[in-house]
């Protein structure tokens, strides 16, 4: 066993390593001027987001679709991610991360185009749609949107369950001292009275779960750098300078470069936000709009607030906090700094885990379900919801090494055909801005 997961990291780490991130990142910047910075519209497409009304054919509001997709992209990576690639890349790596939130705005947005405009009805008259649709119907290459699905069924059982369930039940049990069969069962009946309903029921607990967890943590944040604030614009300094000179050692802090601080800024940014990878659009193709343009600009802020907002603000308060100095890393890094508010420092972070690992396994479940139904059918939607239920019982009482670095190479792998339906139906994605953003159409119904 030992001998397999050294080999399965092995891969892991070819799989996330400069190829795919500079193809990532790559992708990002040719969207970005392709669709002449797109990010200025983020004003207007966060107004478009806090509605709930509904707007055209689909299953779920324009926010339910937002904050569903939230639901499964803010999660550890952005505490324990954040922190990790400060230990490792130094403080640097913040603004590399930050930088890919940004520009990654503009592959969120046109994922959300290309998963509405290629979207199909089902049978039972949902909607579905992705990659593997965008594919299919677009690039005519229904075997690349086979591998997608396939890739994406895969990664969902591991990342998006057993390996966040069992982060619960180790945080319950180191935190708060209870047995992970007690958390596991706990977990599973929630998860079921959830999933079991769809993705209505799904997308109406990530409307109330998402903005209290973003918000009650963020809260924390600030709090610890309005505390340490005669230190903040140092912090920023460092941030600045060290992205493009890298870290000097010192003290327990081995030192970092400037192509490490790129490698794991970048690296964390998109493993946080998901931007290129392509599992946020199946859940955009839901969602009640009058045309791909208006959902699109709705599923960019994602990325803003997940990576723009909250990876930055962790971030800042990991550097500000000075631990990174001292040798400490990932999840001992940040409870380190929210020591710092006095008696409930360490309950606002385990409540924050706590919020956002749960929040994951209700939205990878959705992902993973239309995967699942583009490769097998309607037929398939029952059985693997109970499959996902019971995954969860089992990742909660049983740590998972393999499960965790298979499903991470498959979660890398999935950008692969992703990337393919951006780069060649990015003219698509043009047209339809053309249509309805720039030329002023947005409240225009689309074809």
């Amino acid at each position: 066993m030992t001998s397999l997961e050294t080999a399965l990291q092995a891969v892991s780490d070819f799989v996330w390593g400069p190829p795919l991130l500079i193809l990532l990142f790559g992708t990002h910047l040719f969207l970005t001027v392709r669709l002449r910075f797109i990010q200025r519209y983020l004003p207007q497409a966060i107004r478009l987001s806090l509605s709930r009304e509904k707007e055209g054919a689909g299953d779920v509001s324009q926010f339910g679709a937002l904050t569903t997709a939230l639901a499964a992209t803010i999660g550890t990576g952005n505490i324990v991610g954040v922190a990790t690639a400060v230990s490792v890349g130094g403080p640097g790596a913040v603004l590399w991360m930050w930088l890919t939130g940004v520009f990654g705005v503009a592959t969120k947005y046109a994922e959300a185009v290309l998963a509405v405009k290629f979207r199909v009805i089902t049978k039972d008259g949902s909607m579905a749609g992705g990659p593997m649709y965008a594919l299919e119907r677009g690039l005519k290459a229904k075997w690349l949107g086979v591998v997608f699905a396939a890739l994406t069924a895969v990664a969902a059982f591991g990342i998006g369950c057993m390996t966040q369930a069992n982060s619960i039940s180790a945080l319950a049990k180191e935190s708060l001292g209870l047995n992970p069969w007690i958390t596991g069962a706990v977990m599973t009946a929630l998860t079921a009275i959830v999933i079991l309903g769809g993705i209505q029921s799904i997308a109406n607990v990530c409307e109330k779960l998402v903005p209290f967890m973003a918000i009650f943590y963020v809260l924390g944040c600030v709090i610890l750098l309005v505390m340490h604030a005669s230190t903040l614009p140092d912090t920023i300094v460092t941030i600045a300078t060290s992205a493009f000179a890298g870290q000097a050692a010192v003290g327990g802090f081995v030192g970092a470069g400037i192509s490490q601080a790129i490698r794991y800024g970048i690296a964390r940014g998109l493993f946080s936000n998901e931007s290129g990878l392509g599992s946020a659009p199946i859940v955009a193709a839901a969602a009640q709009t009058k045309n791909p343009v208006r959902q699109a600009l709705v599923s960019s802020t994602g990325t803003f607030w997940d990576t723009v907002v909250v990876c930055a603000i962790t971030g800042l308060v990991v550097v500000n906090s000075g631990e990174w100095k001292n040798g400490l890393a990932g999840a001992a890094l940040t409870h380190r700094a929210f020591e710092d508010i006095p008696v409930i420092g360490g309950l606002v972070l385990t409540v924050g885990l706590l919020t956002f690992v749960f929040s994951t396994i209700l939205g990878w479940s959705y992902y993973g379900e239309k995967a699942a139904e583009y490769l097998f059918g309607s037929r398939v939607i029952k059985p693997y919801r109970v499959l996902w239920v019971i995954a969860v019982m089992v990742g909660s009482v049983q740590p998972l090494a393999v499960v965790w670095t298979f499903s991470d190479i498959a979660n890398g792998l999935m950008a692969v055909p992703n990337l393919v339906a951006l780069l060649g139906l990015s003219g698509v994605v043009v047209r339809e801005t053309q249509e309805y953003l720039w030329s002023g159409n947005l409240d225009k119904a689309g074809s």
